[in-house]
């Protein structure tokens, strides 16, 4: 029994079939992800180190070249580069395209616990994301317009508020990578020296940093054996506040008095010299910016983020005896302190991919009132555009099973099979029309018409679908960026050919007057 015949005997299997792919359709279509492009998953890794006041070329010398000597043996690595600036260190690894880049992580930071750079620099950081690439979202924390005090203090407390409350409890969010602090007044310790006071204790610049530095550590010490235990040591010996730093024992006079550091300096809580001055609605402010994994959903990290920050409004709110609000236009307070949107990149792939549905929606519309002018017929009409929805629709099932997401190019490419995959039930309509002319029984005709131009058929989707299936297999950006607007045309182009042999041949035995006017029945 071909595979025409049975969808025309077999009229409840096949409707069944096809609504439970339409059911599944329309599940996956809600849990499908939503992002501009496809995921375009560099395989790049980069490793920044900081070393505070060091210039380009000590970075370069002290930080740059020995994590390139010890980097370049990773497996397939393709290149190194790295990129030496005042204070810090960025060393960027190309991989090779299908890379494994959570084993190419862990590699990496082996060779990193095998490396050892100056003290006075800190520990290297592997990101996930390129530093150069722009966040998806931006905040700006203000102070409320009516706050009384020192403008120096309110800026230090602010960016305070933001490196130590802030950035920790947005950062563990799902899909967010690292979120970075700018503006305002970074806490700095500043110690003054007093170069007259120096010189009549004979005593040199030099001697009180290197007291700073031999004072102020913490670091590794090994680890000691006894027994079946080990124990892992460090060496903790960090200023706990100002008055501590003072005390410091700088040097030893001749006569064998003590030279505190209090003596020679003057030690303050200041901030760091400022780097950008950020204003929102004409205040200064603090910007938080927020960058994605990799591999991760804009949309979806940004709605995760939202959640967060209502959360923490509300949990503020609650503390406050306030009922929990709803952010309006995307302004958030936060113990007090007003957090506003400055920028979110999910609000524009939502309007992009909005316009792209419509547009389709509207290219499908027209494809019916097309059919309808041509045939002048509306259960010809019916029967040919069911084709158009069912397989669009079961197309978002095999989407989510392939893990594809709805993207520009995703849905360009079912903007695209849109005009195409009614083609094919058309030419099946037409032909069961031309079996009935020849005086054919309904089901006979059914069977007959499709029968004859099933191989036709197939061989015109499948020509089609030759032209944009192997783009599936070509590597590189090209290849990911084309992938899913291929996968996406040859899935609806051979769902389409299936509906088009089976059920338009069904729905064409189910009427007496058939489609195509066809004659009645003797």
């Amino acid at each position: 029994m071909s595979l025409v015949e049975f969808s025309t005997r077999r009229r409840v299997t096949v409707a069944m079939v096809t609504f439970t792919f339409v059911l599944f359709g329309l599940i996956a279509l809600g849990s499908l992800k939503v992002n501009l492009l496809p995921d375009l998953s560099y395989p790049t890794l980069t490793v920044r180190t900081e070393y505070t006041g060091a210039a380009p070329a000590e970075i370069e010398t002290l930080i740059s070249e020995p994590l390139e000597e010890s980097l370049g043996v990773v497996k397939n690595l393709r290149k190194i580069k790295s990129v030496s600036r005042t204070g810090q260190s960025d060393v960027v690894l190309e991989f090779a395209w299908g890379t494994d880049m959570d084993q190419a992580g862990l590699e990496v930071r082996d060779k990193l616990e095998l490396l050892r750079l100056p003290l006075e620099a800190k520990s290297p950081v592997v990101l996930r994301f390129n530093p150069s690439t722009e966040p998806i979202m931006r905040l700006g924390l203000v102070l409320p317009e009516k706050v009384t005090g020192s403008h120096q203090a309110q800026l230090i407390q602010l960016r305070r508020f933001a490196e130590e409350d802030l950035k920790k409890r947005l950062e563990p969010v799902d899909g967010v990578a690292a979120v970075k602090v700018a503006g305002g007044l970074e806490d700095e310790i500043q110690v003054a020296v007093d170069n007259e006071r120096l010189s009549q204790l004979n005593l040199s610049v030099e001697t009180v940093i290197n007291r700073l530095r031999q004072e102020n550590i913490n670091i590794s010490a090994g680890r000691i054996e006894e027994g079946s235990e080990r124990y892992l040591v460090r060496t903790v010996n960090q200023f706990a506040d100002l008055d501590t730093m003072a005390d410091m024992l700088v040097a030893n006079t001749a006569f064998g008095i003590p030279v505190k550091l209090k003596d020679v300096a003057t030690v303050t809580q200041g901030y760091k010299e400022r780097q950008a001055i950020i204003r929102v609605g004409g205040r200064e402010a603090i910007e938080l910016a927020l960058y994605k994994e990799g591999d991760a959903n804009t949309v979806a990290v940004a709605k995760s983020v939202k959640q967060a920050l209502q959360r923490m409004q509300g949990d503020g709110g609650n503390a406050q005896g306030r009922p929990q609000l709803a952010p309006e236009n995307g302004i958030y307070t936060i113990d007090g302190l007003e957090l506003s949107t400055i920028e979110d990149a999910s609000l524009f792939i939502e309007s992009a991919l909005s316009e792209v549905k419509k547009e389709a929606l509207l290219g499908g519309i027209f494809s019916v009132l097309i059919i309808f002018f041509f045939l002048r017929d509306g259960w010809s009409t019916f029967v040919i555009s069911l084709s158009l929805p069912i397989s669009i629709i079961t197309t978002f099932f095999f989407m989510g099973q392939l893990g594809l997401s709805l993207n520009v190019m995703s849905l360009a490419g079912l903007a695209l099979a849109t005009g195409m995959v009614v083609d094919d039930s058309i030419v099946v309509l037409e032909s069961i029309a031309k079996a009935r002319e020849r005086g054919l029984g309904i089901l006979d005709a059914a069977i007959k018409g499709a029968g004859e131009v099933s191989m036709a058929v197939v061989a015109s989707t499948l020509t089609t679908v030759a032209v944009f299936f192997p783009l599936v297999f070509v590597e590189g950006v090209a290849g990911q960026l084309f992938k899913d607007q291929a996968l996406t045309v040859s899935i609806a182009l051979m769902i389409s050919l299936i509906v088009s042999l089976t059920l338009i041949p069904m729905l064409s035995s189910l009427k007496a007057h058939s489609p195509m006017a066809f004659p009645e029945d003797n």
